[in-house]
């Protein structure tokens, strides 16, 4: 007959003899070895549930749960101590972001936090705001806390690590480096033959900032789909993302330089949402409907973005997909078991292909450019 596990949760209890109320028997701790025992089945056994191991599903699930209810009315305490000294893993790792604020990173950085703890990790994460001494210190730090990988956000390495690194949006080709790449030809090629179909030639460009890592090869396609595509580009109808700041000010700014040059234009492709919602702002203030007299399109696709009014038309990249990416690499390349790729065998980069969503931010060219009114 089989015995509901609350029967089982109170026996269990019972048979320990912990202190209880009014007693002064201090309480033992319990450990894999004195579950197992109770339990009547083996160490391996109790571990593989207990620490979540990629074979539990092998077990049944009648005794994963009588695993599960043992150890919580033993009040069993793993000691992650004695299994790192072990093993010779610490279970944690290393991230560095640039900052962390609804974006971008944090998309990513939410897409990492899942697949790590689900694979029992414990992360630091440090944000260095671009700072050349965080950026050099950093990985020092984060080295003496015994990481076992590091994942780098949107952040330049200049230097050997001895661990493996994963770098999401990076282009540096070093030892133990896997870099997470988006396909920025596919990107560009969809916004700009999106705008091309609507009949805009006069688009301006927002570039991003010369810290980012993926501004110059975004700018490369940019000039290369322009081309295919028989689209000029004005030079000055180019500005750039100036400064460190997070948020929609930085495109703002830039917006507010290019309508300073008072060089007619119908749309604007922006580096990043951000940037775009500020360029939505600045025009909204120099009396300009959007999409009516100027197209923007974002890239990125943030939550905001959709409900940015009006909703932006932007490049979808998959950010939680490419931070669980990023982590599953990493796993990888430190424990070959948990993935299907030997660490020998992980490529230098991993390609991400994008989307493209058409919301409420872009439509067809005006008949004329109402941008030099007063």
């Amino acid at each position: 007959m089989m015995i509901p596990l609350e029967t089982e949760v109170a026996v269990l209890a019972e048979r320990r003899g912990d202190r209880g109320q009014g007693s002064d028997r201090p309480a033992r701790t319990v450990g894999l070895k004195e579950v197992a025992e109770h339990l009547g089945i083996s160490v391996a056994t109790v571990s593989r549930v207990l620490n979540r191991s990629a074979t539990a599903n092998r077990i049944s699930t009648r005794t994963q749960d009588l695993v599960w209810a043992a150890a919580e009315a033993m009040q069993y305490e793993p000691n992650h101590l004695a299994r790192a000294l072990r093993r010779k893993k610490t279970y944690t790792m290393g991230v560095m972001v640039p900052e962390i604020s609804e974006g971008y990173s944090a998309s990513v950085l939410s897409g990492i936090e899942g697949a790590l703890l689900q694979s029992g990790y414990f992360y630091f994460v440090v944000s260095h705001h671009h700072r050349a001494d965080l950026l050099r210190e950093y990985p020092r730090l984060l080295l003496s806390r015994a990481i076992e990988g590091l994942i780098a956000i949107d952040t330049p390495l200049d230097r050997h690590l001895p661990i493996p690194v994963v770098a999401v949006s990076g282009h540096q080709r070093m030892e133990n480096v896997t870099n997470l790449e988006l396909d920025h030809t596919t990107a560009v090629r969809m916004a700009l033959t999106h705008l091309r179909e609507l009949g805009h030639r006069q688009i301006a460009f927002i570039k991003g900032q010369e810290f980012s890592s993926d501004t110059h090869y975004r700018w490369s396609a940019i000039e290369q789909v322009s081309q295919e595509l028989g689209l000029l580009i004005d030079r000055r109808l180019c500005v750039q993302l100036e400064g460190t700041e997070a948020g929609s000010d930085p495109g703002y700014q830039a917006t507010a330089r290019l309508l300073e040059r008072r060089v007619p234009f119908t749309a604007i492709f922006a580096f990043n949402d951000h940037s775009a919602i500020g360029a939505v702002a600045r025009l909204k203030e120099h009396g300009l409907q959007i999409p009516q007299d100027v197209s923007v399109v974002g890239f990125d696709d943030i939550p905001s973005a959709q409900t940015n009014n009006p909703s932006l038309t932007t490049v979808r990249q998959p950010l939680r997909a490419m931070g669980e990416m990023a982590a599953n690499a990493l796993l990888r390349y430190i424990d070959p078991q948990q993935g299907l790729l030997a660490r020998e065998e992980m490529p230098p980069a991993l390609t991400v292909k994008p989307d493209f969503i058409v919301r409420n931010s872009t439509a067809a060219v005006p008949s004329e450019s109402p941008l030099l009114k007063g």
